[in-house]
């Protein structure tokens, strides 16, 4: 038996003070199997042991959540007897360890999170983040994590089986050693067919099924709790590797056997395997777990206990049947071709305990791995108020004299904003034909079958807006997740969220949290979206350099009618274009500011300025292009944000779905100036084109709502024209900038390809 060391202790990723009170919770000294257990189950990733004081402060339940959180995902109703079960999970550390299979991982796991709910997932998105394509000393590796990350996404979700749909690409420096890798998956389940991960019935058999378990992932909950060094990159044993056709048929034989009605409890085993899955669902049963490891199925020869019950291998599940329908289950799962073996039995103990080679190597009691793990309310220290209110109007004083054209040229051709369809190109989007709307619009939409109503998808994020000002942040953040559904159309009814944030052991960081948590709870509140899933990241940093404060917001919306659903993207000449919503001086933490004026991230987040969010304006424009949108009145309707008016008013002209490029005619009359005009990111703004005739009756959609309405131009010809105050301002061709935007990422690539070339 190996010794425990306070060596070994530190390499669980445990402290002294946590060590003594498993000693307590035991009344003995832990073997080195439960010190193993004991690690996982009370890491970060597992028991959230730094995030839990804050997140029940977030709303939770609401007239259409089924399953709040504590599920493997939330499940809202979405009508005519159908519910949605989706999350989002990281998968941060793994991707920067290992790009491909990290990412492919990933998605793995958060479908699992899906169809052990009993639904079929119909749809995936991402959030993605990556330091600079043009940084000079990193530049290389952040497009060959990029490249590593998309094709790993790609491979698992199209061999799968499920639709890629959308989701979000940003880069910015502070990501440059943890890139955030982000993944969302929604599912569809009838409402009396849910299932729950609980080892309910005491005496039922509890069933190991899926792949064989082999030394992958072993501790990758802990490395996933834990900051980076120079040494991450032989962390690479850590990280799973994923047979995605392999998981296909595990999806099938799962929801067979939930159809046959044999199975009684199932669980997924992601973070911690074998571990977090077993004390889990007896934990959420009130009851106790007997396993015998001997019987597991394995892969590798001579895998220790230890071994066994912390891998991370992927495409497994564990199922608690109904006593005497075992066989049945065993024999769906045969029929897939996949293992399906009794590794155990639900016992009345109220412990977690696990034999291997007829010894017993684990007994523990199921309380002190989940309800007794570590809580901590860690030291906060607010940042220093050091706002300036003359910011903005300096950055609109420095724009004032300047070629705006070739700012706008600039800003679309820049990672940020520039199109990302070389990332989506690369996924499967169509696969089982529920897509109504493409990657590449606010947010994505698929059908719900077998009736009229569509569900709309959007993730966002803005670390920048979160680092300035935690609190104000993410109620922008949360702001634009919910317009980005509104301008398809959907009624936002709830979100899920990752939170990722460096570590909780610096007072700075745990302040943050607190404030994003609460700003999210306002937004959450105000706009009726219950959160009702979600995942916490923390240490993502690298030798003491962590990311910015970077909540992603996956926000659901429900569509009532699919063929009311709305697109980006003028579509008739002469058609009128208006503006909902105002426009204020909003430059200092823009992306113009940042692309084209060259002020750094650090400098924006020791400013601590943000856009000003008045939710009840935000609430009032959003009512607004719903009620228009349900009466068919919009042609189209794009979220105004990053890079402004112009950019919003630039990809309303561009081509999509099959309409050609067409130009507008734009008047701006008085306001903050031309720069702030033109890119200022002012919340609560949609960009609307309509037929002239229906002008009357949006006026009263406007007035009835109280949302501000400005007819700013026409649709016509094939240049964008852009004039303040009479004076033009913008005035491009609407082929060659959509030409920019379109190639803007991918000319990054294949500059890092060429280069490879000539060594």
């Amino acid at each position: 038996m190996e010794q425990i060391t306070s060596e070994v202790i530190s390499a669980h990723n445990l402290t002294q003070e946590e060590f003594q009170r498993i000693k307590e919770l035991l009344g003995r000294e832990p073997t080195f199997v439960e010190l193993g257990i004991f690690s996982v189950m009370w890491s970060e990733h597992c028991s959230y042991k730094s995030s839990r004081v804050h997140l029940k402060r977030l709303p939770t339940t609401g007239e259409r959540v089924i399953v709040p959180p504590g599920e493997n995902a939330g499940v809202v109703d979405v009508g005519d007897g159908w519910c949605a079960a989706f999350k989002i999970e990281s998968h941060n550390h793994p991707s920067f360890i290992e790009p491909f299979q990290g990412a492919a991982t990933g998605v793995g796991g958060i479908l699992r999170d899906i169809f052990t709910m009993g639904a079929r997932p119909v749809a995936s998105m991402n959030s993605l983040r990556f330091g600079s394509l043009d940084n000079q000393q990193y530049g290389r590796r952040n497009r060959s994590l990029l490249a590593g990350v998309v094709a790993g996404i790609a491979h698992y979700g199209n061999a799968f089986g499920v639709a890629t749909v959308g989701g979000e690409v940003a880069f910015d420096d502070a990501y440059a050693f943890n890139p955030l890798v982000n993944a969302f998956a929604l599912g569809l389940v009838r409402h009396d067919q849910i299932f729950f991960g609980k080892a309910s019935g005491v005496g039922n058999p509890v069933l190991y099924v899926g792949a064989k378990t082999g030394r992958d992932g072993i501790h990758g909950a802990t490395m996933a709790s834990a900051e980076f060094d120079e040494e991450a990159l032989e962390k690479r044993p850590t990280v799973q590797v994923g047979d995605p056709f392999l998981e296909k048929l595990l999806l099938e034989a799962c929801l067979e056997a939930m159809r046959s009605g044999a199975v009684a409890g199932i669980q997924d085993m992601g973070a911690a395997g074998l571990t977090s899955s077993s004390c889990e669902m007896a934990a959420r049963a009130g009851t106790g777990i007997e396993l015998d490891l001997s019987l597991v199925p394995q892969r590798e020869q001579g895998m220790t206990a230890y071994e066994m019950l912390l891998s991370e291998s992927q495409e497994r599940m564990l199922i608690v049947a109904h006593s005497g329908r075992e066989r049945e289950v065993m024999d769906i799962f045969r029929k897939w071709d996949l293992d399906a073996v009794v590794i155990g039995h639900v016992r009345d103990t109220k412990r977690m305990q696990v034999i291997h080679n007829g010894e017993r190597v684990a007994d523990i009691p199921v309380s002190a791995l989940t309800d007794e793990a570590p809580k901590y309310d860690r030291p906060m220290t607010p940042k220093s108020k050091v706002q300036s209110s003359k910011l903005n109007e300096a950055q609109s004083k420095k724009y004032e004299d300047r070629d705006f054209n070739q700012d706008l040229v600039r800003l679309v051709a820049s990672g940020n904003i520039a199109s990302k369809q070389w990332v989506y190109r690369q996924y499967d989007h169509m696969v089982r034909t529920n897509t109504a709307v493409l990657p590449g619009a606010d947010s994505a939409v698929v059908r719900i079958k077998e009736t009229r109503r569509a569900m709309s998808m959007a993730l966002d994020g803005n670390g920048r807006y979160c680092a300035a000002n935690p609190r104000e942040g993410a109620k922008l953040v949360v702001a634009e997740a919910a317009r980005n559904v509104v301008c398809t159309g959907a009624k936002p009814i709830a979100i899920t969220n990752c939170l990722n944030f460096a570590s909780p052991e610096r007072p700075e960081v745990m302040w943050s949290f607190s404030e994003v948590v609460d700003g999210m709870a306002e937004a959450c509140r105000a706009f009726n979206t219950p959160v009702v899933s979600g995942n916490v990241s923390f240490y993502n940093e690298t030798e003491g350099r962590g990311i910015l404060p970077t909540p992603v917001i996956g926000m659901l919306g429900l569509v009532d009618d699919v063929r009311r659903v709305v697109t980006p993207g003028f579509k008739t000449e002469g058609d009128l274009i208006a503006l909902l919503g105002t426009t204020n001086d909003d430059l200092a933490t823009s992306e113009y500011a940042v692309t084209i004026g060259g002020v750094s991230t650090e400098s924006i987040v020791e400013s601590g300025v943000v856009p000003s969010l008045n939710l009840d304006l935000e609430i009032a424009v959003q009512r607004a292009c719903l009620e228009a949108a349900e009466t068919g009145l919009l042609q189209s309707a794009h979220d105004c944000s990053d890079g402004g008016l112009a950019v919003a008013l630039a990809e309303s002209c561009f081509s999509t779905l099959g309409r050609e490029s067409i130009g507008a005619t734009i008047a701006l009359m008085g306001g903050p100036g031309a720069a702030a005009w033109l890119f200022g990111e002012s919340p609560s703004r949609i960009v609307i084109s309509f037929a002239p005739a229906s002008l009357p009756q949006f006026e009263m959609i406007a007035q009835r709502s109280g949302a501000p309405i400005h007819v700013i131009g026409a649709v016509m010809g094939s240049r964008l024209k852009i004039s303040l105050d009479d004076k033009q301002i913008i005035d491009c061709d609407i082929a060659e900038l959509e030409t920019i935007w379109r190639t803007g990422l991918s000319r990054k690539l294949q500059a890092e390809a060429i280069a490879a070339s000539m060594e």
